[in-house]
């Protein structure tokens, strides 16, 4: 196992400690059961999104050890259509009895902290110090099971890197994107050279990956609005509508031609959080050529990382806890690791010889567990994200697609944004 310093403080997401902790000795839950251990029937209903790594067969488990229980899980495609639906119903009856929460509007639920269940106390100081304390409310309330973190390499067709004279091995890869944004974006060049093609997926995924590496972006954490005086959001968008959108296939993800391309070759990277790698293997299945390296532009960034939340006028709420709870336990982040790539944020599971030796073999036998550890230790900056966030980084996202499909222009489109801003 490899031995790097653990760390455990608001800016550091992840990375391993030099005593493991084996996941087959601890306890399914990890502790005290919470309550609602009963033997009544009961049918509950989870609702997350994208690709949480919850498989039929995980859920069938914690059927099989809880016989009088009936999971039943939604997916929606992305966490936009989540936090519509999450917002509309809380506190007025007809969410699922868990409902999974996206980091960046996370902190917008915790304005409502009152109107979700409280996790027991045996659950508290499990995850990372960063993570659990996002979820604990003003009162000291743990109100979010956290899922995952997000720490991202670059996905790549190997095979299209090759036709296009580029490094195709995962460290030559490694030592071709080693630079800031501006060298990722001048192998953009030189793949579009070559080839005739975008190298990138979407435009938006590169402002995702910049943003995410500015720790105040739209706020300041006394609540001044710093959007559009920010300097390094400005560049940021500057450089996306400039470099970006000239070498991307799509503005934004999640589309159905987007998910398509993983398979056609359209595009040739992406800038992949642990989650991505379900997301890419799920939708170009019979494709050879993915692999990861372990780099990223200007250093790290995380993107992502979820909780289960419980609302509190559910009709099952203690079994619903119950569940929240086994779902994130360690053993079954490490399962949800495997069949999605969703890197965990608990602890034990962090330090684990499991996660270190974790491979994948869809992305060419690629160590991902330790790829995406070290990729963890690379971040140096959690961006402070207020209730506010999700509406500011939205309405730049939609200016960055304004400019993408030509509606306006680059200047246009800034101004557009900046006079949404300020009508906030």
């Amino acid at each position: 196992m490899n031995t790097r310093a653990f760390r455990r403080s608001a800016v550091a997401v992840a990375a391993f400690s030099a005593t493991a902790i084996v996941l087959a000795g601890c306890a399914g839950g990890g502790g005290e059961e919470p309550a609602g251990d009963s033997d009544e029937p009961v049918t509950l209903t989870i609702a997350t999104f994208n690709d949480f790594g919850y498989t039929d067969e995980l859920l069938q488990q914690y059927m099989d050890e809880h016989p009088n229980v009936t999971v039943e899980h939604t997916r929606a495609a992305e966490s936009g259509d989540a936090r519509s639906n999450y917002f509309a119903k809380l506190g007025k009856g007809g969410l699922a009895d868990i409902e999974a929460v996206e980091i960046d509007w996370f902190a917008e639920a915790m304005q409502y902290s009152d109107m979700l269940a409280e996790a027991p106390d045996s659950v508290k100081g499990r995850w990372l110090d960063w993570k659990e304390a996002a979820a604990t409310d003003a009162d000291g309330r743990l109100v979010g099971f956290g899922t995952d973190i997000g720490p991202q390499g670059i996905c790549y067709r190997a095979d299209l890197f090759e036709a296009a004279g580029l490094p195709s091995d995962r460290e030559g890869v490694a030592d071709l994107f080693n630079g800031d944004w501006e060298n990722f974006l001048d192998v953009a060049d030189q793949y579009k050279e070559a080839t005739g093609k975008p190298m990138i997926d979407s435009a938006n995924s590169v402002l995702q990956g910049i943003v995410n590496q500015i720790e105040y972006t739209y706020t300041e954490s006394d609540g001044t609005v710093i959007a559009t005086s920010n300097p390094e959001i400005e560049n940021a968008y500057k450089l996306v509508t400039e470099r970006a959108i000239p070498n991307s296939a799509y503005s934004g993800q999640w589309s159905d031609d987007w998910f398509a391309s993983m398979a056609n070759g359209e595009f040739a990277t992406m800038l992949c959080p642990g989650w991505m790698l379900g997301v890419i293997s799920g939708n170009a299945a019979d494709v050879t050529g993915w692999d990861i390296a372990d780099v990223f532009p200007n250093g790290g960034g995380n993107w992502g990382g979820s909780y289960l939340t419980v609302p509190a006028d559910g009709a099952n709420v203690d079994a619903a806890l119950a569940l929240a709870d086994w779902l994130t336990a360690p053993e079954q982040q490490m399962q949800a690791f495997a069949a999605a790539g969703t890197f965990p944020s608990q602890v034990e599971a962090l330090e684990s010889d499991e996660l270190a030796s974790a491979t994948n073999e869809y992305f060419n036998d690629a160590p991902t567990g330790e790829i995406l550890s070290t990729r963890a230790e690379a971040v140096t900056v959690a961006p402070y994200k207020d209730a506010s966030y999700f509406k500011y980084h939205d309405a730049l996202q939609n200016a960055v697609n304004r400019v993408f499909d030509g509606v306006e222009d680059e200047q246009t489109s800034w101004d557009t944004w900046v006079a949404e801003v300020e009508a906030f």
